[in-house]
């Protein structure tokens, strides 16, 4: 009997609490004290940033973070070493948050089996349509890990069928157009769009781009199941935050454990 996915599992239990970092800002040590102590503090999946040069998607804040690692010398040889790190202390879902060419270069066929024994429940990449994924959908299958798509406030409901269709873990919405970055409330149609949504998909919903307080948290998770906070930590450890200021902060932001 195939064994329960760890990401099926935590939507089971509760919502998901996911942090995003950029692995290897201010080195890959730091990236793995800073997950630990995000876990600590009530995160129940992880994204694990791949840093990449041309991140088109992300705001100035994880752009910088994405430069410090890459000065590091981050690898994802490194990227499957934090994840092999942060697997000896946890079982949250880790998620692999990348662009499509470190992939490519990796070449898939030899990467996958490589992510899933560090550690990986998940794939999402941020540049790759639906119509160029068929291929490495499969491999991933192949190997275990989902393949997570990404959908915004302008798709389509057409469109998020189709997406719908070869979805696999979850669905990522993010809540705004542009990038990532800090704001401080939901876009006016946020609960229109979600219920839209959750219509047509029976996948768990997770939203992100710009959640950064616990208000925003709390109204995220009140119709959506998990709520996705990667900026704020960011800048956080970019202002030198120490692991117990980034549990705090965890603590502080998001929503109460469990299922509403």
């Amino acid at each position: 009997m195939k064994p329960v996915s760890r990401i099926k599992q935590l939507f089971a239990e509760d919502k998901a609490r996911i942090a995003y970092l950029t692995a290897g800002d201010g080195g890959i040590q730091r990236t793995l004290d800073a997950a630990l102590a995000l876990i600590a503090g009530g995160v129940n999946m992880l994204e694990i940033g791949v840093p990449f040069s041309d991140p088109i998607a992300d705001g100035p804040i994880i752009q910088r973070a994405a430069t410090r690692a890459l000065a590091c010398g981050t690898t994802l040889k490194d990227v499957l070493w934090l994840t092999e790190q942060i697997r000896q202390h946890s079982e949250i879902p880790l998620i692999l948050f990348s662009y499509l060419n470190p992939i490519l270069a990796a070449n898939p066929v030899d990467f996958l089996p490589k992510a899933k024994k560090a550690g990986i429940d998940g794939l999402l990449l941020v540049d790759c349509p639906l119509e160029e994924s068929a291929l490495i959908r499969e491999q991933c299958s192949q190997h275990g890990i989902d393949l997570i798509y990404v959908m915004t406030s302008a798709t389509s409901l057409k469109r998020v069928e189709q997406i719908n269709h070869h979805a696999q873990g979850f669905l990522y919405y993010a809540c705004r157009k542009g990038t990532t970055g800090i704001r401080n409330t939901l876009p006016d149609d946020f609960e229109k769009k979600i219920q839209a949504v959750k219509s047509i998909s029976d996948y768990p919903i997770v939203v992100g781009f710009g959640i950064s307080n616990q208000s925003m948290a709390n109204q995220v998770v009140a119709h959506a199941d998990g709520v996705v906070i990667g900026s704020l930590f960011v800048k956080a450890l970019e202002e030198g935050a120490a692991p117990l200021a980034l549990t705090k902060l965890a603590r502080d932001i998001y929503p109460l454990q469990g299922k509403s």
